[in-house]
């Protein structure tokens, strides 16, 4: 074989190689992308707990143990990590001669939250995403308006929004002992954060709690990084 046709298969080989890397990377940039199972925790912002107790002026302690840096607390606690309020049914919150709506804090976690399981959400679906998925929960239409109305502004410009709600992870991370003890308690925290591009991820199982008796509801989210 002459040196023309060696050199004439050699360039034709590097051609269709070309040809093929840049097929094979214009596919890959078309894949859904996967979630870092961990992601670096930002601040875990406004994590509220309200109290229903099922008597006015019940006497309750709300003792929260965090692994991180709390950074805000309204109102202060009285005792060592510990709320030590009055509750009336309808949800208003007395501490020290001063009335609230809902314990208040935030945080620099030690930890980082999980992406095991989730969901891509459109920014333009969000709301109804949340609406849904908040009231399957246990929130209720007082406790998902105050959620949206913090988190949704965020949220709703974005291409997609990644969402996990965390479970054992912040319930080990941010441990809550309530006395007396509560007859149903519902901790929702949402981590989350935005994408250009849609990314595949297991769905995650909601499952709800019936809200009946002493019942203590929080919620709160993080934006990872």
């Amino acid at each position: 074989m002459g040196k023309k046709s060696i050199v004439g298969i050699f360039l034709a080989g590097v051609l269709m190689l070309g040809v093929g890397v840049t097929a094979f990377a214009a596919n890959v940039a078309n894949v859904p992308q996967k979630p870092s199972d961990k992601c670096i925790a930002g601040r875990d912002l406004k994590p509220v707990i309200y109290l229903y107790p099922t008597e006015d002026n019940a006497e309750i302690s709300v003792r929260l143990d965090y692994d991180g840096n709390l950074v805000d607390l309204i109102p202060e606690f009285n005792a060592e990590n510990t709320w030590n309020v009055t509750a009336n049914t309808d949800g208003k919150i007395t501490f020290e001669g001063q009335q609230y709506d809902y314990l208040f804090w935030e945080g620099d976690p030690n930890f980082s939250y999980d992406f095991f399981s989730g969901f891509c959400v459109a920014g333009a679906d969000t709301s109804a995403f949340l609406d849904e998925k908040l009231h399957a929960l246990g929130l209720n239409d007082a406790e998902t308006s105050e959620f949206m109305d913090f988190w949704l502004p965020m949220m709703e410009g974005n291409e997609y929004n990644m969402i996990s709600f965390q479970t054992d992870t912040y319930k080990d991370g941010a441990k809550l002992s309530v006395s007396p003890e509560p007859d149903t308690v519902i901790r929702v925290f949402m981590a989350w954060y935005p994408t250009d591009k849609f990314v595949k991820i297991n769905p995650q199982y909601i499952e709800g709690a019936d809200r009946s008796g002493f019942t203590v509801v929080e919620w709160g989210g993080n934006k990872v990084k």
